[in-house]
């Protein structure tokens, strides 16, 4: 935890925040901090700043804030990503956000098991601690938006488009050029399952406009050529 997140639920007067659960827990085992000490704190969709610990012990840690900077500017790309397997899932939103993308899709595909779409990581709960997770590990305060599409028919034709807002569209595939996104202001990455999109996939996001990148001749994780391709867009 790189920045201790809060949002108004938390705040008990004007620059007065008191918080519980797994961030006290951090405070007080991880970080070993006592009254007095100083942490670096965020507003959730606000500003970044410090804050004195003016109280710590079992019922809370209750903080004096001051909040004086805007958080990182987001990654220039918005991210598309064939629903993975759980563990997968919980990285990938993780690291995405910790790269500052503010708009994740999740989408059917032929090589995605529909058991996926049952996991209890796509609850919203769980779905929100992985993203706090990665604001906290970046120092970022802005919620990236989640969507969800359960047919692959809608995510080309309705969930693709909103998220592209006329922004290029690159599609990672097994098998073709290495990813050059010509430091676009702004794109979509979409990014198939480890097996690779199925060729009906292929013809209609080719009929979409994407056009198809790789990161070479080896068969990546999908977390790994998230977190690869979202570096190469970044420029």
């Amino acid at each position: 935890m790189n920045v201790l997140l809060f949002d108004e639920a938390d705040e008990v007067a004007p620059g007065r925040v008191v918080v519980a659960g797994r961030r006290l827990r951090h405070v007080r085992e991880i970080l070993r901090a006592k009254p007095g000490d100083e942490l670096a704190v965020g507003k959730l969709g606000g500003a970044l700043g410090r804050a004195r610990i003016a109280r710590l012990d079992d019922l809370g840690l209750e903080l004096e804030v001051t909040l004086e900077r805007e958080p990182p500017p987001p990654h220039p790309a918005a991210l598309a990503v064939a629903l993975p397997r759980p563990p997968s899932l919980r990285k990938v939103l993780q690291q995405a956000t910790a790269l500052g993308v503010k708009g994740i899709s999740f989408f059917a595909s032929a090589r995605v098991e529909k058991s996926y779409w049952q996991s209890s990581a796509l609850r919203p709960d769980a779905l929100r601690e992985q993203l706090l997770l990665g604001l906290e590990q970046a120092g970022d305060t802005r919620v990236p938006e989640l969507t969800f599409a359960k047919r692959f028919r809608a995510f080309v034709t309705e969930h693709l488009p909103t998220l592209a807002a006329g922004a290029p569209v690159f599609a990672a595939h097994p098998g073709h050029a290495r990813a050059d996104f010509a430091r676009a202001e702004r794109c979509v990455i979409v990014v198939g399952p480890e097996g690779g999109f199925v060729d009906d996939e292929l013809a209609a996001l080719e009929r979409a406009g994407a056009r198809f990148v790789g990161l070479g001749p080896r068969v990546l994780r999908v977390e790994t050529a998230v977190v690869a391709l979202l570096s190469r867009a970044a420029g």
